[in-house]
């Protein structure tokens, strides 16, 4: 291409070489941002230790899939797309962005593989995506300011500001960047085509192409000077934008990539009460859990910054769509605005004194969770709420700060092990039914008989007399299939999965290890159990005991060898849909085990609802939730039985104790009783299956 304009590096501003300016521009703004950086930096480096480097090459895996990928960003198919190419654009064009500051400096400047052929390459590239960024911007300005989604909004009782207009600004500065580059280079075009038929390099349709067209007629001076004002434009809001990027929820943008390489590995464990710090030395802690901003560890501030304010959390959360004072979203706002207000760009720094319980989070804010793990699936950055979620219950707990109706239940099991505040003695009441205890023996390994399979019972399922036909139900599925199996019976505790997810560590370690010892002094090779909270915490929160099967799991490996064959079903009026329980489900990724026992039954009619696998919608009953008496609009569980009712189900089948005594007490709460049952999925096996 002829050159027929001045380029910046060769150009003078007044008696001034643009050179010159052309340096300055990047100093100022790069050191400007590393400044603004190091005072964001300033709560990481107070905050507590966390360890997020361990399994580099999986991490850098997951990194290339979920940040470079944009995996989890279609699951919101409109606003997915317009993100990927948004960001996709933004990968593209960067390198543009980069090659621009030099070119200011010297004009015969090109990135390493940017020259002959491959520079030709890339330049179509670069104005083709340039174009649908151009337009992607265009329809997400349209859909912020216009179209606004739901989950954008922001109640006043939050006390946080709508984000909008940043959006819009921000979209506005990117917009800024390519027309100016378009006005940059589209300048060059015209005077080309002034000299030259057809100069090198443009593609029909795209903007570049579009702006030589828009000023082929116009003099030298005027593209001269477009020229050149374009490309000082360009890197002023180029810098002014990177500067912009720390002050606010677009922080993302820098922080997005090492938040997912950091990513917590694994789903279902919690947090330890202090990282470096063993069960054993818990005692010599002065302080549990988040009581002030500094007592989050340095990857959950990093979380806050991470924040892209997309609602999806908020969006999928059943507390926040039940109506309770959660919404998973304003966790991380209302700590980032925190962060910025205490640690500020400008000013002095003053770290948070004051308790985040009565500041910016409310006690019932922080009680309301289920600990579903909703918000944690849908994230696109993996933001982690139920670590931190706990964390604070820790603090308060610490504090004796907690809800009247759990006090109760809490001290029961602290006790006697569970928290109906039973005595131990009654956990194996259910094996004594007369007709049950005819047809299967179970054997009881507290009185010293063997066996190779522990079936772990838990609390509800061995004291509720309607969850005890739970039980009954899977000793005959496990007897069917020859499974060696016994009972630890009164030496059984509470898993104290809700303990530890409630706050209470302490509690948690004694029934732990309770459990731990009397599980292996029975002397078994495996445990199996039909709860999946006993089922996450036997797998993610205990060691040193035998691997544990939920089961489903079981019972579809008996499917797959031929233990377990089934009778057709005979009411054929009977429309069935499969419950996905939280901790079986999104914390264990246990989706197709049940399912497929399900779909071995003849004759049985099954109907998926709209929410299930890993958007399945928490029944709200887990475990000590049971107990909780939240301020709700209307009760998660309710909600779920109608969404089951919408896709053509009358009977609503799950795997968990929890699931089923809260979906009964929904189905009455919703007036349903005789157009909708619930069933566990042993009770239906044990049924449906062809004994000998």
């Amino acid at each position: 291409m002829t050159p027929v304009l001045t380029s910046p590096a060769a150009a003078k501003l007044g008696f001034l070489p643009a050179a010159l300016f052309a340096w300055i521009i990047p100093v100022v703004g790069i050191t400007a941002f590393i400044c603004i950086l190091a005072k964001r930096s300033a709560p990481l480096v107070r905050a507590e230790k966390d360890f997020r480097f361990n399994q580099p090459l999986k991490r850098f895996r997951l990194m290339i899939k979920y940040a470079l990928g944009q995996y989890r960003h279609p699951r919101y198919l409109l606003a997915g797309l317009l993100h990927i190419v948004l960001f996709s654009g933004f990968m593209i064009l960067s390198l543009r962005s980069i090659t621009l500051v030099f070119i200011g400096i010297s004009d015969t400047f090109t990135l390493p593989g940017l020259n002959g052929w491959g520079g030709r390459l890339y330049s179509i590239l670069k104005d083709i995506a340039s174009t649908l960024v151009f337009l992607a911007v265009c329809a997400a300005m349209i859909r912020r300011g216009i179209f606004k989604p739901e989950r954008y909004t922001v109640p006043p009782q939050t006390g946080v500001k709508d984000h909008t207009r940043e959006a819009v600004l921000v979209l506005g500065l990117i917009m800024g960047l390519l027309v100016a580059d378009m006005f940059f280079e589209g300048s060059l075009d015209a005077a080309t085509h002034q000299v030259e038929l057809t100069p090198e390099g443009l593609v029909p349709g795209t903007g570049r192409w579009a702006v030589a067209g828009l000023l082929s007629s116009q003099p030298p001076g005027i593209l001269q000077a477009l020229h050149m004002g374009s490309y000082f434009l360009h890197e002023l809001i180029f810098f002014s934008f990177l500067c912009f990027l720390p002050m606010g929820k677009h922080f993302h943008v820098i922080t997005s990539f090492p938040n997912v390489f950091m990513m917590k590995l694994g789903r279902g464990a919690v947090k330890p009460v202090r990282w470096g710090f063993s069960d054993e030395q818990l005692d010599d802690l002065d302080s549990f859990g988040v009581k002030k901003f500094e007592d989050f560890t340095w990857k959950h501030i990093f979380d806050f910054y991470t924040c892209v304010d997309c609602g999806r959390c908020s969006d999928n959360c059943p507390a926040n769509t039940a109506g309770r004072p959660l919404s998973p979203r304003f966790i991380s706002i209302k700590a980032r605005d925190f962060a910025f207000a205490h640690y500020p760009v400008r000013g002095d720094i003053s770290p948070g004194s004051e308790a985040l319980i009565g500041s910016i989070y409310s006690e019932d804010e922080i009680w309301s969770c289920t600990t579903c793990g909703a918000c944690e699936q849908e994230c696109p950055v993996f933001i982690e709420y139920i670590d931190k979620i706990v964390d604070l219950r820790r603090g308060m707990v610490d504090e004796g700060a907690v809800p009247q109706s759990l006090q109760r239940p809490l001290r029961s099991l602290e006790k006697r092990g569970n928290p109906w505040g039973k005595m131990e003695r009654k956990r194996a009441a259910w094996t004594k039914d007369k007709e049950f205890s005819q047809e299967v023996s179970v054997k009881m390994l507290d009185k010293g008989a063997a066996a190779k399979t522990l079936y772990f019972v838990d609390s509800i399922t061995s004291l509720d007399d309607r969850m005890q036909q739970v039980a009954r139900a899977t000793a005959r599925v496990l007897d069917a299939m020859n499974v060696d199996f016994g009972v630890l019976g009164p030496l059984e505790k509470d898993s104290g999965h809700e303990a530890r997810r409630f706050g209470e560590e302490m509690l948690f370690q004694t029934l732990k290890e309770e459990n731990s010892d009397a599980i292996r002094r029975s002397g078994v090779s495996a445990v199996v159990t039909a709860d999946p909270h006993a089922f996450n915490a036997l797998e993610k929160d205990y060691d040193n005991i035998p691997s544990t099967k939920h089961i489903s799991e079981a019972m579809a490996e008996g499917v797959e060898d031929s233990r377990l064959r089934f009778h057709p079903v005979e009411d054929d009026s009977k429309v069935y849909s499969f419950h996905d329980p939280c901790y079986l489900g999104r914390h264990n990724q246990v989706y197709e085990a049940p399912r497929n026992v399900l779909d071995a039954i003849p004759g049985l009619n099954r109907v998926e609802m709209k929410r299930s696998r890993d958007r399945s919608f928490c029944c709200g009953g887990g475990g000590l939730m049971l107990f909780y008496e939240p301020v709700e609009e209307e009760r998660m569980g309710v909600l779920r039985v109608r969404m089951a009712k919408k896709a053509g189900a009358n009977v609503m089948v799950t795997t968990c104790p929890f699931c089923l005594v809260n979906i009964e007490d929904a189905i009455k709460v919703a007036g349903l009783e005789g157009e909708m049952e619930v069933i566990d999925l042993s009770e239906l096996v044990a049924m449906q299956m062809i004994t000998c």
